[in-house]
């Protein structure tokens, strides 16, 4: 990758995730390539700007001047030829990830940095087959990739240090915030935390101890706000007083083992994934996803927005 931010972005794939780094790198003013399979491609990245562009970060934006950034290139030979990042979104399908980057590797430049959103496979999985392996990373973004600043960045053990580098710099310079996992682990860190909290909330729906709105209420007034300002080890530090968290975890926390063998373990059957389907339907209707992930998303900047005026407030202090 040359030095500097790059300019010349390709990015593979045009489901849920690749919409939302279209999105995300035109509004930062990089050129794009869009490569996808789907005959439709095109007419489906532009009706979605007009949506993403009411939800950028900084503000809304013009769906025509992101349009305007992006150019479709079925082939993709002809796709990555002059790219400096390949940012690849395609499914969750070992064999053909495996397949794609041993085409990209063969067209893309010496220097291009290829990044893979995968939510499940290491580098080493992915790129098994190259000769190089050094230059794959794994960009794992949190949705939607637009608005959430995380993007999880995992190296394999051939990576080169140096392209673990060039991922950091390159998503920091698009507003991403990210972090380096220091090892990979299956589904990485935000998808385990989601999964193991996503398990008990299936549980109390499921037992019926509160509705599927009732537990979003109680999230969101609870946890949710606690979590967008501090993590849940500086949470429990705080909890503990001026004893921190070893005195939260020695007396506070004693019952803290007991409680993990109480939490349910639902099993996602076909008639509990009915029953979750109906609760859905009847909690947020149907027909209207649009509006929801517009108000989704303004209300995530919004806290977004006010974190970022109070941090910029301390360092001014």
């Amino acid at each position: 990758m040359s030095a500097g931010r790059p300019t010349r972005v390709t990015v593979i794939g045009a489901g849920t995730i690749g919409l939302g780094w279209i999105a995300l790198f035109a509004a930062h003013g990089l050129d794009v390539i869009v490569n996808s399979r789907r005959p439709e491609a095109e007419r489906i990245v532009v009706d979605q700007l007009r949506l993403f562009a009411e939800t950028m970060p900084g503000g809304p934006r013009d769906p025509a001047e992101l349009a305007a950034r992006l150019r479709f290139v079925p082939d993709l030979a002809t796709a990555v030829a002059d790219a400096e990042v390949v940012q690849e979104n395609a499914p969750e399908d070992r064999d053909l990830k495996r397949d794609l980057y041993l085409a990209i590797a063969a067209a893309a430049p010496p220097g291009a940095l290829l990044l893979s959103s995968t939510s499940t496979m290491p580098p080493d999985e992915i790129a098994s087959d190259l000769d190089d392996p050094g230059r794959v990373v794994v960009g794992h973004p949190f949705n939607p990739p637009h608005v959430i600043p995380l993007v999880e960045v995992v190296g394999g053990t051939r990576t080169q240090p140096q392209a673990i580098a060039e991922a950091v710099a390159f998503y920091r310079s698009v507003g991403k915030v990210p972090v380096v996992l220091r090892k990979p682990v299956p589904r990485f860190v935000a998808n385990r935390l989601q999964s193991a909290l996503l398990q008990e909330c299936i549980h109390l729906v499921r037992e019926g101890v509160v509705t599927m709105e009732e537990l979003d209420r109680v999230v969101t007034h609870s946890i949710g706000l606690r979590w967008a300002t501090v993590g849940p080890f500086e949470a429990f530090h705080l909890g503990g007083g001026a004893g921190g968290l070893r005195r939260w975890l020695t007396h506070l926390g004693r019952g803290l083992e007991q409680s993990w063998q109480e939490l349910g373990h639902p099993r996602l059957t076909e008639e509990c994934i009915d029953f979750l389907g109906a609760e859905a339907d009847r909690t947020y209707g149907s027909g209207n996803h649009d509006r929801l992930s517009v108000e989704r998303d303004l209300k995530q900047n919004a806290v977004i927005d006010a974190l970022s005026g109070i941090e910029s407030q301390r360092r001014q202090s």
